[in-house]
């Protein structure tokens, strides 16, 4: 029998695997990427010492690993804290590298600690993985010759220069960043209302959601260590706050399958362009159209730019967040098992280090770690990618080392991989793995030589530690391959109850119609949660890759629900009655048994649900989760 093209086709777990992120290249974080890491070797070229040259770019190394589009002062942070740990790190490997003794237990307990730190958060997350990578690499240096006080000064040396180089922007583009957030919002706007079909303007509206949790978190995060008194943040994100009924009459006229006037539209652009160009804002157009819909839509914009000043967001203290970690610590196993799981397979990596014979054996501890970050996304996937962008990494170094390239080539060489690793960090692991493996293959061994099998060493250990990761961390590990989509998009439910709940009923008062607009911000937030939980899990062959597959189409079914919600909040806010308070609680208690069906893996009970057309839209798309749920096998995943 002859196969098909589907036969043929690759599975779809490889297909989501290998798939490049749609996002903009971050063109100048490749730039300043480039010449954090290259600069210092061609200074070191001009002076004619290689190794501390070398040193110095490798210090640089944690700002292109750590970076990430935000506010100054959030970067500032979250580089600091980076580069700190990095230094810790590196000072640690360097203090017990000359000592098996003492660098095994080293090297395990950092990978222990890192776990657990990580649970502070995403800034915290980032610092452990620079004290674990840069510990490991610290215990290669004593093979160098690499003295403990010179080293050191180097490296932290480079980690100056690598913040240095990141944040001179800070000095003269001060709220750039929170600008081009809020300009992006007016921007995903004008693309969702000029979408010319159903799937393009879901697709778009998915993207405005990302634009506004990306705009309130910068901005909240600059008011929260403002404390009120810088008068552009406040401006920014008043211009912010008053753009909601501009996004709720948007997603309820292209819910309802409505097109936007053309000037709307433009009138969306103009106001992205004032903003970014810190010009007056444009007087918005005016109608006479009966269209409730449309006349919405031209009142909300009417309300962008009258100023209105927001509550200010008080400033978390320190204490209290070290409180909130202790309590993620102590409130479940997750974070623990996460810590267990990544010490053990150090522990077998180092192991394997020691029995092996290998040439610089620590990078297959440093590919156990890497892979093994117990909050980046699927093990199964980060290993295969891992393995995958090593191969075509070490081919690169091979031809770097091996060929002996010197001089301004390899400045050059150095500058391109340092910017690919920019780009491959924002659109796939693979392509990162891919531009880092070579960068600091030159950075460890620049002094060595073109030794051929130092660059065969670093395939052979880096498949040694992919292997070490997918039989003990993901195949042998209690639970790895268990479905775990489900509880994140049940939350997901409830979260959309509690906007169904508050959002149609009456709000008289400016604090119930702001408390609506946080319900929905809430409820489409978490639904963003689920896309990216499920993106991490559908990359598995799996049960657990199979059942993430099986949710989507709900995941999309709720999202559509929260669509029809916020198409009748627009119209009750043009006059129309509200929902009657029966029919609202028959809405909260669907959403209620679809949460509980999807957490607890049952078929849902057939609701109660509202006639009538005024709910027709969110009870139509309310039945289509309802069969969503009742489609896949559950209890198999």
């Amino acid at each position: 029998m002859r196969p098909t093209r589907a036969d043929l086709a690759p599975p779809r777990w490889l297909v989501h695997l290998l798939r490049s992120e749609p996002t903009a290249p971050p063109w100048s974080r490749a730039v300043r990427a480039a010449v954090a890491l290259a600069a210092p070797l061609a200074v070191a070229f001009a002076a004619g010492d290689l190794r501390l040259g070398a040193l110095v770019s490798t210090g640089a190394l944690p700002t292109l690993l750590a970076d990430a589009a935000g506010p100054y002062r959030y970067r500032a942070q979250r580089l600091g804290g980076a580069v700190g740990a990095a230094v810790a790190g590196f000072a640690i490997g360097l203090l017990t590298g000359g000592d098996l003794g003492l660098s095994i237990p080293a090297v395990v307990l950092v990978a222990a600690v890192s776990a657990l730190i990580s649970a502070a958060g995403s800034n915290a997350s980032v610092a452990a993985l620079q004290l674990f990578v840069f510990t490991v690499l610290g215990t290669g240096q004593h093979a160098l010759g690499v003295e403990f006080g010179p080293g050191l000064a180097a490296f932290t040396a480079g980690g100056a220069w690598g913040l240095l180089v990141s944040l001179v922007g800070w000095t003269v583009h001060a709220t750039s960043p929170e600008r081009r957030a809020v300009a992006q919002v007016y921007i995903e706007l004008a693309a969702m209302l000029s979408a010319r079909n159903t799937a393009t303007s879901f697709a778009a509206r998915q993207q405005l959601t990302t634009a506004l949790n990306t705009a309130y978190d910068r901005l909240l995060t600059a008011r929260s260590w403002l404390s009120g008194r810088d008068a552009t943040y406040r401006g920014l994100l008043s211009l912010l706050s008053e753009s909601t009924p501009a996004v709720e009459a948007s997603v309820a006229m292209v819910n309802a399958g409505r097109r936007a006037p053309r000037e709307v539209v433009d009138h969306f652009t103009a106001l992205a362009t004032a903003v970014l160009a810190r010009t007056p804002l444009p007087e918005p157009p005016a109608t006479n159209s009966p269209d409730p819909a449309v006349a919405a839509l031209y009142t909300a914009l009417t309300r962008i730019g009258r100023g209105t000043e927001r509550a200010r967001r008080a400033r978390e203290p320190v204490t209290v967040r070290l409180r909130e970690w202790a309590h993620t610590l102590a409130s479940g196993p997750l974070t623990w098992l996460a810590a267990l799981r990544l010490t053990l397979c150090v522990a077998i990596a180092e192991l394997v280090g020691v029995l092996v014979p290998s040439e610089r054996s620590y990078w297959i501890t440093l590919t156990v770690g890497i892979v093994l970050k117990p909050d980046f996304g699927s093990v199964f996937g980060r290993a295969v990618l891992r393995g995958l962008g090593t191969v075509a990494g070490v081919g690169i170094g091979a031809l770097v080392l091996g060929l002996g390239v010197r001089g301004a080539a390899l400045v050059a060489l150095v500058a391109l991989f340092a910017a690919g690793a920019a780009v491959g960090k924002v659109r796939n692991y693979g392509i990162l793995s891919a531009f880092i493996t070579p960068l600091i293959i030159v950075q460890m061994d620049l002094t060595v030589g073109g030794d051929w099998s130092l660059v065969v060493a670093r395939l052979l250990d880096t498949v040694a530690g992919c292997l070490i990761v997918l039989v003990f961390g993901y195949l042998l590990w209690p639970g790895s391959r268990e479905p775990r989509v489900g509880s994140r998009l049940a939350e997901a439910t409830e979260a959309v109850s509690r906007y169904v709940d508050h959002g149609l009923r009456p709000a008289t008062e400016p604090a119930q119609r702001a408390e609506r607009s946080r319900r929905r911000r809430r409820a489409y937030r978490a639904l963003a949660d689920v896309r990216t939980a499920f993106q991490q899990v559908v990359v598995e062959p799996s049960a657990a890759g199979r059942q993430a597959a099986a949710w989507w189409p709900v995941i999309v079914a709720l999202e559509r629900v929260a669509d029809a919600v916020t198409e009748v909040v627009v119209t009750v806010e043009q006059g129309t009655e509200p929902p009657a308070a029966d029919d609202v609680a028959s809405l909260t208690a669907a959403l209620a048994e679809l949460g509980s069906a999807v957490r607890e893996q049952r078929d849902p009970a057939e609701p109660e649900l509202p006639g009538g057309d005024q709910l027709s839209g969110v009870v139509d798309q309310l039945r289509t989760a309802f069969d969503a749920v009742r489609g896949p096998d559950l209890a198999r995943g």
